[in-house]
């Protein structure tokens, strides 16, 4: 009779942000590492959750929490507020379905990873006794550090993260950041959100370790630091298993931003795009507009319905948008037909790794998102760093500081509008100035740095083994691994 396959079971929070990773990681672990993989998401989100609705490859499969309620949120609570409230009101029905896996499925559970948004399973999974229970972090690890950070800070810190006098010195991050530059969840003490994140961070602590969406050419002064900090006891060990990014599709390619891209001269063309959930307000919109006009390049802008009140208003499809309306529709009137010479513009969606990976794309306006971060990095192309919610200011000092793969405008007070005049200055000096060539030359030795990382036998292959070893019951990983990404950070 043959041995049952080991069981991982992974939970996701909502947003392609979330999904996309953790479908990357349980197709990995399920093709190459002999797991069977049980995706765990929310029925209260599951319309966004639109990746998981697609075929899954072998050995994945896909649970749903019953939804519920969160009805009893103010209409205006923190995009992390509902989230957080969702993970943590769900826990009863994932103790539930953990306990089936345990007790009905043959191999039981051999490891339980959960969303950087959802360590509160953690708890949950240490009850029922799971062996192995690890954070799935999607984002940076410099973003990790913070939140882990975010109880301390709490503690020694009375005013607002923006109004801190010095930087902040994070254990395990060498890069001082300046408090506004921290996660916009932690902004304002009085929103409840704030508690909640001082709750992430303590949770996190409950973790054997972390996988980190990362590699050791994006943050390779971080993974150090971060090693040091993790050697000394004071964090879980952290693993660089990234990138993960999607690989182009054929299918993805026949869209009709491909064929325009088609023919466009290589490397003249700047892609516009602020994520499925980012969204600009009305004025901001204009003024884009108006900047990429007088700009005089070639673009590709993927629109999405303004918010004059959230930036993230497009995360959970909140941005109130009449059906059958278009995002079309609140450009600047005659935008469109001025600029078809030169520009094209796609409501909602275009397949970003295939207009990324593209010979005439020459930058890519970006609000940081770390998969498009991630993304822009494999590709090779520079960026202008146009951060709007979550860790974006974080991801953009990387890209700008670090990386130096990015040009950022001027204006950098959250919420304040970018004038038309600063977004042309700052996008012809990306396609066409000395800066921009520069961070261009720079992109491409990142992109170098994530195919070394990426390649068969490669850092992040090793990285991942090495956990995979321990949750297949082997010996603990060693305490002082190889430089060079095989094992803990």
């Amino acid at each position: 009779m043959a041995t049952a396959r080991p069981h991982v079971v992974l939970l996701t929070s909502p947003g392609a942000g979330h999904v996309l990773p953790v479908l990357e990681l349980a197709t990995r672990l399920a093709a190459h590492h002999g797991f069977t993989a049980t995706i765990i998401t929310y029925a209260s989100v599951s319309s966004h959750s639109s990746p998981l609705q697609a075929s899954l490859p072998p050995g994945v499969s896909v649970a749903v929490l019953p939804e519920v309620s969160l009805d009893d949120l103010p209409s205006d609570a923190h995009i992390v507020t509902r989230i957080l409230t969702l993970a943590r009101r769900s826990l009863p029905h994932l103790r539930v379905l953990l306990r089936s896996f345990l007790d009905d499925s043959p191999a039981g559970v051999s490891a339980f990873l959960t969303d950087m948004l959802c360590p509160a399973a953690l708890a949950v999974a240490a009850e029922l006794g799971v062996p192995r229970k690890y954070v799935f972090y999607t984002s940076g690890l410099m973003s990790l550090a913070s939140l882990l950070y975010t109880p301390e800070l709490a503690r020694t810190t009375a005013c607002e993260c923006r109004d801190l006098p010095d930087p902040v010195v994070l254990p395990g991050c060498p890069v001082p950041l300046k408090g506004a530059d921290l996660v916009d969840p932690l902004q304002n003490r009085s929103d409840p959100v704030y508690p909640l994140m001082v709750g992430l961070g303590l949770d996190y602590l409950l973790a054997d370790g972390f996988l980190v969406n990362t590699f050791d050419a994006m943050e390779h002064d971080t993974l150090a630091a971060f090693k040091e900090v993790s050697d000394k006891g004071l964090y879980p060990p952290a693993y660089a298993v990234g990138p993960f990014v999607r690989a182009c599709s054929e299918e993805a390619g026949k869209h009709g931003s491909i064929r325009w891209l088609d023919g466009q001269p290589e490397g003249s063309v700047l892609y516009v795009c602020f994520g499925s959930g980012g969204t600009l307000s009305t004025e901001q919109t204009a003024e884009l507009a108006a900047g990429l006009e007088a700009s005089g390049q070639r673009f590709l802008w993927v629109v999405q319905f303004p918010s004059d009140k959230d930036p993230s208003a497009g995360y959970l499809g909140t941005t109130g948008a009449d059906q059958g309306n278009s995002p079309l529709n609140y450009l600047p009137e005659g935008f469109v037909e001025r600029t078809s010479a030169t520009g094209l513009v796609v409501p909602l969606w275009a397949p970003q790794v295939e207009v990324l990976n593209h010979r005439a794309v020459g930058g890519f306006v970006s609000h940081c998102g770390w998969n498009s971060a991630l993304e822009a990095a494999a590709a090779g192309v520079p960026m202008v760093a146009w951060p709007l919610y979550a860790e974006q200011r974080m991801n953009a000092v990387l890209l700008e500081e670090r990386a130096r793969t990015a040009l950022r405008p001027r204006t950098r007070e959250a919420g304040s509008v970018v004038p038309r005049d600063e977004v042309a200055a700052v996008v012809k000096e990306l396609m066409a100035g000395e800066k921009g060539a520069a961070a261009r030359e720079r992109a491409g030795r990142l992109r170098d740095g994530a195919q070394m990382a990426s390649a068969p036998g490669g850092p992040q292959q090793r990285a991942l083994a090495a956990v995979v070893g321990v949750w297949k019951g082997g010996k603990a990983i060693d305490d002082h691994p190889a430089a060079d990404g095989a094992g803990a950070v």
